[in-house]
């Protein structure tokens, strides 16, 4: 999937721009390169398509910008979330969790850690 990613985003320089300024200072690129994925499959209409001037600047376009903020917002901090979850075996909410997950149906990460929970470790003594 890695390679389909990278094709992509080469035929699409906009997007290709604009999922790169959604990358944390100090991510590794390995985490970068899952959470990018998650972010892509999960964009919908808050990636940037057809060419610049495709702007709309009228009334509508701003109040609606409040709203695409807002999602865009809530989608890199599920990706975040995600990723934590993944790569450092942080827990949330159970409604967090099971959000993350069904948005990240499909993405295969192969290299992530086992983490072991505290009541698994508690299991095992017991």
């Amino acid at each position: 999937m890695a390679q389909e990613v990278s094709e992509y985003l080469g035929q699409n320089p906009r997007v290709a721009s604009w999922v790169e300024a959604l990358r944390s200072d100090g991510e590794t690129d390995k985490h970068w390169r899952h959470r990018r994925e998650f972010l892509l499959r999960n964009a919908g209409d808050l990636a940037p398509t057809g060419d610049a001037d495709s702007a709309n600047t009228d009334e509508a376009a701003d109040a609606e910008s409040g709203t695409r903020n807002r999602q865009l917002q809530q989608l890199v901090s599920f990706s975040m979330a995600w990723a934590n979850h993944i790569f450092l075996g942080c827990r949330y909410p159970q409604k967090v969790m099971d959000k993350i997950l069904s948005m990240a149906e499909g993405i295969k990460v192969t290299d992530a850690p086992i983490h072991t929970t505290r009541d698994e470790l508690v299991a095992k003594k017991g």
